[in-house]
């Protein structure tokens, strides 16, 4: 190789940098390993992290520990979908653009929306792009969020927005769910949006149809963040009154992965179709007449001067999206269906048993699948005594707010057996004093 380009050593290459920032001496690394035993140490290393193959999860808070059959990691591993990237030229890639158009055509029909883009990066971009979108649509620049919105994704959104002259201001809450009277009292001309999650970041139920009967003026935008798979047992957003709903789309075929990547989706009413950031492909035929997808709509600033631009977004999460809509379409209705049904029914029996425990209460009973248990002492200490007996108790809310010390948000999927849910309730019991 040295021969090819022209030079006697590997020194030579590196004229160009000044001595004086050379690494100087041979770095302080092992000796050389068979490839076997490298792959010994890295298991070794790996096998030191917890996971939901080893522990029993309850965690929850926007990442859920669903099943997900195989056949969706089979599809997106092969290669044509695996190593694709954004299609610069999209009609060329039709396969890409099918994927994005059934995968919004689903999200559609889940939120009972008119039209969804091709994914943002997570919940917590969509639900800052949705804020941007409102703004941008009314011309208006203040934004209320309730209190019981996931407080990560308010931190991404005013991290958007505060560069952009928006203001935000926060619905306080009575027995965990939005107060309508601390909402009518800041409701006026300046409000471009309210932002309410459904099922809430405490795993309540929001009245959609009431907040959206308190907005006073048609022109301010409700913005939904949803779980898509609550869309399945609870009414569409899009039903109840919602102008924007967007969520976390991780439940939907994509693995926990420590945090990420996930994506985000956004589905809107037809009023600010055009205003979408990202992308949308839609369908048409060719000149033979045979069916055919296009990129109808790339509004992000390396497609449009960038004044016109409705994002910076520049990736719609394909690989994850694709998995999204390889398990919708493997689970179908009926199945998908099934899988909320045995998150609300698996999390109801949880709760009700932890209720009889002494020293453990349940703050909320209206829920779907997630639900606030406050314990006898430190929730943070409960949480370092599952680990050692396998467990994932659930989140932690002393992290979010000082006085919940006492607090944990727990979740529970379909996932979760009834031997799972009773060793849970023994291990509680067991650390009750």
């Amino acid at each position: 190789m040295l021969n090819e380009v022209g030079i006697a050593s590997f020194e030579e290459l590196l004229e160009s940098i000044p001595e004086k920032l050379r690494y100087q001496g041979k770095l302080p690394l092992d000796d050389a390993k068979a490839e076997w035993d490298h792959k010994q140490d890295v298991q070794r290393i790996s096998s030191a992290d917890g996971n939901n193959q080893s522990f029993v999860s309850f965690l929850g808070a926007g990442s859920y520990d669903h099943f997900i059959p195989h056949i969706v990691d089979v599809m997106i591993g092969r290669s044509e979908f695996y190593t694709a990237y954004t299609p610069y030229q999209a009609e060329v890639s039709q396969g890409t653009l099918q994927v994005m158009y059934e995968y919004q055509s689903m999200i559609c029909e889940l939120t009972g929306m008119d039209l969804a883009n091709s994914s943002m990066y997570d919940g917590a971009s969509a639900m800052a792009e949705a804020c941007l979108l409102a703004v941008r649509h009314t011309r208006r620049n203040r934004i209320l969020i309730a209190r019981s919105v996931n407080p990560v994704y308010v931190d991404v959104s005013t991290t958007y927005a505060s560069q952009q002259g928006i203001e935000f201001d926060f619905i306080d809450l009575k027995q965990g769910v939005v107060d309508l009277e601390s909402l009518a009292s800041k409701l006026d001309e300046s409000v471009a949006a309210v932002v309410i999650q459904n099922p809430n970041f405490y795993g309540d139920l929001e009245d959609l149809k009431a907040i959206k009967a308190a907005l006073p003026d048609q022109k301010t935008q409700l913005i939904a963040v949803v779980n898509p798979i609550s869309l399945n047992v609870l009414e569409a957003p899009g039903k109840l009154g919602a102008d924007i709903a967007v969520g976390e789309g991780q439940s939907l075929g994509n693995h926990m992965s420590f945090g990420g990547p996930y994506l985000g989706f956004m589905a809107v009413k037809e009023p600010l179709i055009r205003k979408v950031p990202g992308r949308i492909a839609g369908e048409s035929v060719d000149v033979h007449g045979n069916r055919a997808f296009v990129m109808v709509l790339r509004t992000r600033e390396q497609d449009i001067r960038r004044e016109r631009a409705t994002s910076n977004i520049c990736t719609n999460q394909g690989l994850n999206a694709l998995a999204a809509c390889v398990y919708m379409a493997t689970l179908g209705r009926n199945g998908l269906r099934r899988v909320a049904e045995l998150c609300t029914q698996k999390a109801h029996y949880l709760a009700e048993a932890i209720a009889r425990i002494d020293g453990y209460s349940i703050v909320n009973t209206n829920f779907f699948n997630e639900f606030i248990i406050e314990v006898p002492g430190s929730a943070k200490a409960l949480v370092e005594s599952g680990l050692a007996a396998g467990f994932f108790v659930g989140v932690e809310l002393g992290q979010f707010e000082t006085e919940s010390k006492n607090k944990l948000l727990v979740a529970v999927t379909e996932k979760r057996s009834k031997s799972d849910l009773d060793a849970f309730v023994a291990f509680l019991k067991e650390n009750a004093k």
